[in-house]
């Protein structure tokens, strides 16, 4: 004798379906917000071998990012200085205390300081930072206030969505070149001011300096 089942039972295959499509949907959702720098990386402030502060260096002493990341306006790359760096002035400041034993090492040894990296795009990701600090992106844009951190951290999301607002609209984040790296410029100490200084001068620099808000996928991924 077969089983009757009640009608209802007709329409499972159609609620688990959908109750599946739900679910899925739901966990690509998920995936795509949460599972992306924006979150994930965003405050991350890993403990460096040497506690080198740029609250100090580059916030109360004023030295110019350039003076440490010497190739940032000449390279795809912002290098990491050498100890040798450290020592042109730490030779004679604070030159035997304990905390920079590893840099003294490391001038002496001629070995790498085994600096921890914090700011990461994927290997398919192609960014060169001559171009954007020579046609004035400060690095505040994407690091934050590097000048008033003690130890580093991730400020900004780094993600592609980041990056395309910028390119979609460079007038709003371009300023003069030669205050790439004062990190707390402003146009106008009045708000509304520093926007309407932002926003003439901005589309004239993008103008003037034919700076290209490139959005094609070969423009960052090659």
């Amino acid at each position: 004798m077969s089983a009757i089942f009640p009608k209802w039972t007709n329409w499972l295959p159609l609620v688990l379906a959908l109750v599946a499509a739900l679910a899925g949907g739901a966990v690509t959702a998920g995936v795509a917000v949460y599972v992306t720098p924006k979150y994930y990386r965003v405050g991350y402030q890993p403990v460096q071998p040497v506690p080198f502060s740029h609250k100090v260096h580059a916030g109360q002493l004023g030295l110019d990012c350039r003076y440490c990341h010497s190739n940032v306006d000449k390279s795809w790359v912002a290098n990491i200085p050498s100890a040798s760096t450290c020592m042109n002035c730490h030779n004679q400041v604070l030159k035997d205390d304990p905390r920079l034993a590893i840099v003294r090492e490391s001038a002496t040894n001629n070995t790498p300081i085994p600096w921890v990296q914090i700011h990461i795009v994927p290997d398919y990701v192609y960014f060169n930072h001559s171009v954007h600090v020579n046609r004035g992106i400060s690095c505040v844009e994407c690091h934050g206030r590097v000048d008033q951190m003690d130890t580093v951290r991730q400020a900004k999301s780094l993600s592609m969505s980041f990056c395309l607002d910028c390119h979609r609209d460079p007038a709003a984040h371009i300023r003069p070149v030669d205050k790439v790296t004062d990190l707390g410029w402003q146009w106008d100490s009045d708000p509304a001011k520093a926007a309407k200084m932002q926003e003439i001068n901005g589309t004239k620099f993008v103008h003037d300096w034919k700076v290209e808000s490139l959005q094609s996928c070969s423009a960052c991924h090659r």
